[in-house]
C-alpha cells in the first residue's frame, strides 16, 4: 500500500497461504493464481492494490483483444473472472484504511497498526468468517503479543506514509520466534546454559574438536591483556574454565554420547583436549569399549546419509497413445519437432506452458512483433513506396503502433530512433523489391493442409508474399529482427519454416492465391543499426537450389517425420538434435532433467 507498484510484494500476498478473503481456500487459491497471471505476468505491470480490481478488468480486456493471447487465457471463463473480481474487491476493501493514511499527511503508528490489523484479519477471513489463523501457532502468538505491546505503548510514533514500511521493519526486526516444540517432542537441542540447568535421559555432547570446545582463548581486538586486567575485566581463560565446568557437569548425565567431526573444512580435525585426557584416563580397554558402544549410533547416522549408487537417468522419450498426439501443426513447430520433440510433447500433450517472467520488460520478441505489425499495416495501406508521401505514411503507422504498445520510456527511447533510422532504408528496399511485383500480400495465412496420408495437417502464416508480374510465380519474404535461423540452417532444412511455406504455396494453401510456384525464399533482416538486408536461402556454401526443389524436399521430409510419430512405439525424445550441445536453456529442458542424463557439464558439483 505505502509503496505501490512492487510486483514481487503483490505476488507474495497473492500466494500467501492465509489469503482467503471469505472464500473456500481452494477457490481463493485458484482465483489468486489467475489474478497473478493477468496482473503480473508478461508485459510490465505495476498494479496498485488500492485499485487492483479495476487494473484487473483493464488488463483482462487488453489480453482478450490482443492479436496473440496467451494459451492460459482460455482457462479463465466468465465464472472464474467473477470470483477473481470478488477476491480483488475484498482486498481493496481490506486495505482501504491504509490507503486513506497513504493519501493523507503524517499519521501516528496507532492509526497505522489499526489499519494493518483490519487489513490482515479481512484478508485471512475464511469461509466460516474466522480470522484466527493470523494469530495461531508460535509466530501468530508472538505477533499478537507485539501488537498488544505497541498499541498499549504511551509513546506513539508519528511517521510519513513512505516511512511506514521501514518503521514496521524496525519494530519487528528484534523479535525472535522460538518454536515451543522441536521436530520430535522427545528431542531438545540445548546450549551450555540450558544443559547446565536441566537433566535428560541421554545427553549428546557434540563438537568435541579442539578449537570448538573449548573455544580458543583470544584477547579482545581493541584491548591488550594487560589493559583488560587493569580494568578488572575477566581474562579470556575464564570462559575456558567455565566451559570445562559445563563439560564436567554434562558428563554426570545417566547416559552420555561424546561426538566429534573427524574432518572439518575438508581437513582432518583434532580431538578436544578434554576428550583426549578422558580417553587417556579411562585407559585403552575402556576407550575401546566406549567406541564399540558408539558404533551403533555411527551406523544409524550412516544409514540416514546412505543413498546407494543412484541409477543414471536415461534420456526421456515418452510415447503417448496415438489418440493423445497432436493432429495439427504450424510451420514454426516443425523445427521444434525435429530438434526437441520432448518440447512438443510437454506443450501440446501435457499442456504445459512456461510462465512469463514477473513483469518483464519488452524484449526481442516484442520488438519483432512491433516491426512486423508496422510493415504489415504499411503493405495493407497499398501506398507506393516510391511516392513522396510514403515516408510520412510509414512514420504515421509506426507512431500508432508504438502508441498501442505503450512501451516503457527507456525502451521507447531506444527502439524509436532505431526505427526512424531504418525507415528510409525500408522504403529503398521496398522500391527495389517492387520492380517485378504485381501485387503484395502481407500476413497471409495458409489453411490446414493434409500431410500425405497421415491425417495430420499443417498450417502457417507468411510475413509477405509478392506475386510476380508473370502471375504464376511468387516470392516468400520473412522479416527477421534477430540472427536466427541462419541462412545455412534454412538452406539445409534444419530450420524448414521458409521451405515449408514454399511447399504450402505450391499446394495452393494460401487462400485465393491458388497454387503458385515459389520463385525465391528470402529473409529480410532488420538489424539494430537500421540496415535492411535481403538474404535468399537458395544459395549456400557454393550450392544453388531452386525454391521448388527446396520446398519439395522439405515436404517429403515432413511426411516421413510425421509418419514416424504415427507409430505408437516411437516416442518424443528430449534434445534429439539440439542447436547447441551444452546449452540447457530450453523451456522444457529442466522438466526433462537434461543436465542429469546428458553428457554436458553445468560447471557445478557432480
Amino acid at each position: 500500500v505505502f509503496r505501490p507498484g512492487d510486483p514481487a510484494v503483490l505476488l507474495d500476498l497473492l500466494a500467501h497461504p492465509l489469503l482467503a478473503c471469505g472464500m473456500p481456500r481452494p477457490v481463493a487459491r485458484q482465483s489468486a493464481a489467475f489474478a497473478e497471471l493477468v496482473l503480473l505476468r508478461g508485459r510490465p505491470a505495476r498494479p496498485d492494490i488500492a485499485s487492483i480490481a479495476a487494473d484487473f478488468d483493464l488488463r483482462l480486456a487488453g489480453l482478450r483483444e490482443a492479436k496473440y493471447s496467451p494459451v492460459w487465457l482460455e482457462r479463465i471463463g466468465d465464472a472464474d473472472a467473477t470470483k477473481i473480481r470478488s477476491l480483488l474487491g475484498v482486498m481493496e476493501d481490506a486495505v482501504a484504511p491504509l490507503a486513506a493514511i497513504r493519501d493523507s499527511g503524517e499519521s501516528s503508528l496507532g492509526e497505522v497498526l489499526a489499519g494493518l490489523v483490519r487489513a490482515m484479519e479481512t484478508l485471512a477471513t475464511d469461509e466460516a468468517g474466522s480470522f484466527l489463523s493470523v494469530y495461531e501457532g508460535d509466530a501468530g502468538e508472538k505477533f499478537a503479543s507485539l501488537l498488544r505491546a505497541l498499541i498499549a505503548s504511551r509513546h506513539q510514533i508519528a511517521c510519513r506514509p513512505g516511512e511506514v514500511p521501514d518503521v514496521l521493519d524496525a519494530l519487528i526486526a528484534p523479535e525472535v520466534v522460538k518454536p515451543t516444540v522441536s521436530g520430535d517432542g522427545r528431542i531438545a537441542i540445548w546450549g551450555v546454559l540450558e544443559a547446565r540447568l536441566q537433566t535428560a535421559d541421554m545427553l549428546v555432547i557434540g563438537g568435541l574438536n579442539e578449537g570448538s570446545w573449548p573455544r580458543k582463548a583470544e584477547s579482545g581486538r581493541f584491548m591488550s591483556r594487560v589493559l583488560t586486567g587493569g580494568m578488572g575485566l575477566e581474562p579470556p581463560e575464564r570462559r575456558t574454565g567455565q566451559a570445562a565446568h559445563d563439560f564436567q557437569m554434562a558428563m554426570g548425565a545417566a547416559k552420555v554420547v561424546l561426538a566429534r567431526a573427524a574432518r572439518a573444512d575438508g581437513s582432518p580435525s583434532t580431538r578436544s583436549r578434554w576428550l583426549q585426557r578422558l580417553l587417556t584416563l579411562a585407559g585403552e580397554t575402556a576407550a575401546t569399549e566406549m567406541s564399540a558402544r558408539g558404533r551403533r549410533y555411527l551406523a544409524l547416522a550412516s544409514a540416514i546419509d546412505e543413498t546407494g549408487e543412484l541409477p543414471r537417468l536415461e534420456q526421456p522419450c515418452p510415447a503417448p497413445p496415438l489418440s493423445a498426439r497432436p493432429r495439427r501443426f504450424s510451420v514454426t513447430e516443425i523445427e521444434t519437432l525435429r530438434r526437441d520433440p520432448y518440447a512438443v510433447y510437454a506443450k501440446r500433450i501435457l499442456k504445459l506452458e512456461p510462465l512469463d517472467p514477473l513483469s518483464r520488460d519488452p524484449g526481442a520478441a516484442e520488438r519483432g512483433s512491433l516491426f512486423h505489425e508496422i510493415l504489415h499495416r504499411f503493405a495493407a495501406s497499398a501506398k507506393d513506396p516510391g511516392s513522396a508521401e510514403a515516408y510520412e505514411k510509414l512514420v504515421e503507422i509506426a507512431t500508432g503502433c508504438f502508441a498501442e504498445l505503450r512501451l516503457p520510456d527507456d525502451i521507447q527511447a531506444v527502439w524509436w530512433p532505431r526505427f526512424i533510422a531504418m525507415a528510409p532504408r525500408l522504403l529503398e528496399w521496398d522500391i527495389e523489391q517492387s520492380h517485378n511485383v504485381a501485387r503484395t500480400f502481407s500476413e497471409i495465412s495458409a489453411h490446414r493442409t493434409d500431410i500425405g496420408a497421415t491425417g495430420v495437417t499443417l498450417s502457417g502464416r507468411a510475413d509477405r508474399i509478392d506475386l510476380l508480374n508473370s502471375g504464376e510465380r511468387a516470392e516468400i519474404l520473412d522479416f527477421k529482427t534477430g540472427g536466427t535461423p541462419s541462412k545455412g540452417q534454412a538452406h539445409t532444412l534444419l530450420a524448414p519454416q521458409m521451405a515449408l511455406e514454399g511447399a504450402l504455396l505450391s499446394l495452393g494453401s494460401f487462400g485465393d492465391l491458388g497454387p503458385l510456384e515459389p520463385a525465391d525464399l528470402k529473409f529480410v533482416r532488420l538489424d539494430s543499426k537500421g540496415a535492411v538486408t535481403p538474404e535468399s536461402i537458395l544459395s549456400y556454401n557454393h550450392r544453388e537450389r531452386s525454391a521448388a526443389d527446396l520446398a519439395d524436399e522439405a515436404w517429403s521430409r515432413l511426411e516421413k517425420l510425421i509418419a514416424f510419430y504415427e507409430i505408437e512405439t516411437n516416442g518424443y525424445r528430449s534434445r534429439a538434435l539440439p542447436l547447441r550441445e551444452h546449452a540447457m536453456d530450453g523451456d522444457y529442458d529442466h522438466l526433462a532433467r537434461a543436465l542429469e542424463w546428458s553428457s554436458g557439464d553445468d560447471g557445478g558439483p557432480e
